[in-house]
């Protein structure tokens, strides 16, 4: 048996992270959620702690739907027709998906809700 090298671990998985992007469009959602996350958290000048629960999250949530990809692709492997029971366990993957993206907004929420509220605060101020 081929020992695998380190490097062909990472290459593999990257290929895995590419294929998910291109073939995936919830996964381009949340990319592009993510990048929307990371500038706010730029523009607003978050702290290290708020960094380090705003990438999790980010991470948790496209962790959760490349698992989704794989398990509704290794569905659809095994069998290829509909069948109820297949059809539970993509939901399950599914619901796991959305588990991890309404925590994430929550995330955001505490994070960026204060922020928020000083900028209308001081719009008001102005005003």
């Amino acid at each position: 048996m081929h020992k695998r090298r380190l490097w062909e671990s990472f290459r593999d998985a990257g290929r895995g992270v590419w294929r998910c992007l291109q073939t995936e469009r919830n996964m381009r959602v949340h990319l592009g959620a993510a990048i929307i996350v990371i500038a706010a958290g730029a523009l607003c000048g978050v702290s290290p702690a708020e960094w380090a629960c705003l990438l999790l999250a980010v991470g948790l949530v496209t962790a959760a739907e490349a698992m989704n990809t794989a398990v509704e692709r290794l569905c659809d492997f095994v069998k290829a027709e509909q069948d109820p029971k297949i059809g539970v366990i993509k939901d399950i993957a599914a619901g796991a998906v959305l588990l991890s993206a309404l925590f994430a907004a929550a995330v955001g929420a505490v994070v960026f809700f204060p922020a928020v509220a000083r900028g209308v605060g001081a719009l008001q101020r102005m005003i």
